[in-house]
């Protein structure tokens, strides 16, 4: 039996979604109240009030079962961005979305409970309605209480594979919930795959690809502007990263609302921004990660680079190969070390340019001083690695150190970040 967790959480996205079992009602209902009830065998939908997004109960070609989900409702090929019960199929043609007490509840033809929204209030204040949004966002609310912060439950809190405009991807610090990315298990499989797409926040945030508990790829952090590893975003495509008291998280929206958007981990390991383009009736794929073999984390060892036009590592100015045979022979994941040692005393460094960033996950940050100061602090504290800027906009702000080795690094053609390294006097001239 899979995660209980897992099983809640889509339950609550599951549960919001309601289609009208009664003819008198027209299938572009988008607004469902506690005396409506939806099953799989009536053919009914919910649908946004613009058309773009529908939900309901759906089946897949390869599969005799049925699952919850929303999907854009004018795209021939049903391209689905939320599942509720994708680890808790139903098994049979009978199954029942309904209100009960407070929460939205899914039920075989046992009557047994396969996906809730789990809510804990006992009394209703007033009648509730569920609701689908244009934005694909599936709500449940007091029918007396339009605005967003009385939402009672939202399908955006519990994302499966894909983020949609607006939709947000961290933490959200009051409630203490951490929206994520799971991959399809196949593309005919909607069960939780091996990929997550996560925000991490131990050093500065920065999202991590890993697959199971491998890291892939990672983001590097965010800079201001974007994180510093995903240099080449579509114009058309505008990043927001927040971060203050109540959350930490991102999400993104595109300057031309007509055209149909979403970010997609996929079975096979790739994070892809991908628009529907009408003409030829395909997604076309914007960007992908990871892109090239230098995208890969850790794909050459400590202190040393990928190198973005050949793909092969380099060490950093003042660094030679750890073991120099195996890096001649093409196995250079031991990496770098110094040439001479620091000795904290005529210490400088070296500028790399057009950089992602090192792994963030062990530095020291202050986002109020400047570069200057900066450096000062990474040259009294002789355990100092390198320093660069927390942000890179109106000239630079902010101070992040590293203490430790230099991992993941790589350079870039165009984009990238400006960062210092700390070599011994006797290095800097070579």
């Amino acid at each position: 039996m899979r995660s209980v967790q897992n099983i809640c959480h889509h339950f609550y996205a599951f549960s919001f979604v309601f289609v009208l079992f009664c003819p008198a009602f027209s299938t572009h209902v988008n607004t469902l109240s506690s005396t409506d009830f939806l099953t799989n065998s009536s053919n009914r939908t919910i649908v946004s009030p613009g058309g773009v997004f529908e939900f309901g109960f759906f089946k897949l070609a390869s599969s005799s079962c049925w699952y919850l989900g929303i999907w854009y409702k004018n795209i021939p090929e049903r391209s689905y961005v939320w599942v509720a019960n994708r680890d808790n199929p139903l098994y049979s043609s009978t199954g029942t979305l309904k209100i009960s007490g407070t929460n939205l509840v899914l039920l075989d033809q046992s009557k047994n409970t396969v996906w809730s929204t789990n809510l804990t209030r006992r009394c209703v204040k007033s009648p509730l309605v569920a609701e689908l949004f244009d934005n694909g966002n599936f709500v449940i609310r007091y029918s007396n209480n339009n605005d967003t912060s009385g939402y009672l439950w939202q399908s955006f809190d519990f994302p499966t594979d894909t983020l949609l405009p607006q939709m947000k991807l961290g933490f959200d610090l009051k409630s203490g919930s951490h929206r994520l990315l799971r991959s399809w298990r196949s593309p005919d499989d909607p069960a939780s795959g091996e990929y997550t797409y996560k925000l991490e926040t131990r050093g500065l945030p920065e999202f991590f690809l890993r697959f199971k508990d491998f890291l892939v790829y990672r983001t590097g952090p965010w800079n201001g502007i974007r994180f510093s590893g995903v240099p080449e975003i579509p114009q058309l495509l505008v990043n927001i990263f927040t971060e203050n008291k109540e959350e930490i998280t991102y999400t993104f929206l595109m300057t031309n609302h007509t055209i149909y958007s979403k970010l997609i981990i996929t079975p096979s390991g790739f994070f892809q921004l991908l628009t529907w383009t009408p003409k030829v009736q395909l997604w076309n794929v914007l960007w992908n990660i990871p892109n090239d073999q230098c995208d890969l984390y850790m794909r050459c060892g400590p202190y040393s680079y990928c190198n973005a036009k050949t793909s092969t590592c380099k060490c950093i100015k003042g660094f030679k190969p750890k073991d120099s045979q195996a890096w001649g022979s093409g196995d250079m994941s031991q990496g770098c070390v110094r040439k001479t040692s620091l000795s904290c005393v005529g210490d400088g460094f070296v500028l790399l340019t057009k950089m992602k960033l090192p792994d963030t996950t062990y530095v020291i940050v202050d986002k109020l001083v400047g570069i200057k100061e900066c450096k000062k602090r990474c040259l009294k504290d002789c355990n100092c690695t390198a320093f660069a800027n927390v942000d890179i906009r109106n000239g630079g702000l902010g101070c992040v150190i590293w203490s430790s080795e230099l991992v993941d690094l790589r350079n870039y053609g165009e984009g990238g970040q400006e960062f210092y390294v700390r070599l011994a006097a006797a290095d800097l001239g070579c």
